[in-house]
């Protein structure tokens, strides 16, 4: 089969001959016929973000595809069929024609989604949820805090939030950007070129409605800036630092205040934490898919032997939304 490899000096990505998968015995082998991109990806090819043991070499963490064959214990354990269509969380290995996957690490494709869609829902839409609800614990009339609104990340937890009866308030770098996200539903979108987030973040504390929950892909200054004007109790969670890794905090406000700075990632965690979120996902949030209050952003769709343009789309940051690469047969 084929894959897209890194060349370890020039970082180029090709479409090359790789070992076909070996199909473990809980394994499910998947025909590939989407791979979305995330910025995890551009940290694996930059060689900062390796794959956890037993994972291809290949980037890719959320596919959508085609059951083609299944071991023995995948057959008795699971309700899977070959044939099924299934979306499917992996350590990683998405950029290629098949991979192998654990039959607790797929999802049904929700109701109304093509493969592009559904490409679009594992990675982004698990770590939307661990973070909002498990390392957030958000609930209905919580306000959240959501960095970089204009993010592949953003356009799923902003309307999961809204799902859920949150307020939202986001951040964008151009008015272009604000206009784009729109159709998100964000309450309240903050132009950081032009407007001072932390002294937003300050009127709306001082007008009842603090941050009680926010997620910082982008770290820096902000992040320190920002802090003090949490609720009481708040999680500030860290989940990337795109705008930089040092930022100057006040500690005693910190304290003061009892806000949680919290670190977390998805890939980290284990296997089993993953199979269990991706059982609360098809749950409980897929319904929400179905009926399209939640859906996966798509700024554009490229074939997989033009991956390098498409992670020059996001080095770039002009996407707002989803890029997914697609794979012929």
């Amino acid at each position: 089969m084929k894959a897209v490899l890194i060349d370890e000096k020039t970082k180029a990505l090709s479409w090359s001959d790789v070992p076909n998968p070996t199909l473990g015995d809980d394994d499910c082998m998947v025909q590939i016929h989407a791979a979305a991109l995330n910025r995890a990806d551009l940290m694996q090819r930059a060689g900062q973000y390796p794959p956890p043991p037993g994972c291809p070499d290949w980037m890719g963490l959320e596919i959508a595809g085609v059951i083609t064959e299944m071991g023995e214990g995948a057959k008795a354990k699971s309700s899977w069929k070959i044939g099924d269509k299934v979306c499917a969380l992996l350590g990683g290995g998405g950029y290629a024609e098949y991979a192998n996957i654990k039959y607790d690490m797929l999802m049904p494709i929700p109701e109304g989604c093509d493969f592009v869609e559904a490409a679009a829902l594992p990675e982004a839409f698990a770590t939307a949820y661990l973070n909002l609800f498990h390392e957030g614990g958000l609930k209905a009339g919580d306000t959240l805090l959501m960095h970089a609104g204009a993010s592949g990340l953003a356009s799923v937890i902003i309307p999961m939030a809204k799902a859920f009866g949150a307020r939202v308030i986001t951040s964008v770098i151009s008015d272009d950007m604000a206009k784009a996200i729109e159709h998100l539903g964000a309450d309240l979108i903050v132009n950081t070129k032009t407007q001072d987030i932390a002294k937003i973040l300050e009127a709306e504390k001082e007008a009842g409605r603090p941050v009680d929950v926010a997620i910082d892909c982008l770290g820096g200054d902000m992040c320190g800036r920002c802090l003090p004007f949490m609720r009481y109790g708040g999680r500030w969670i860290m989940i990337a630092t795109l705008a930089g890794d040092m930022t100057e905090v006040d500690l005693r406000k910190l304290y003061v205040v009892n806000v949680r700075l919290i670190g977390s990632t998805l890939r980290s965690k284990s296997p089993e934490f993953k199979a269990k979120l991706l059982g609360e996902l098809v749950e409980k949030v897929w319904p929400k898919v179905t009926t399209g209050e939640v859906k996966p952003t798509i700024y554009k769709v490229l074939p997989i032997t033009e991956a390098e343009e498409a992670h020059a789309i996001l080095e770039r940051g002009e996407n707002v939304g989803k890029v997914v690469l697609t794979v012929q047969h």
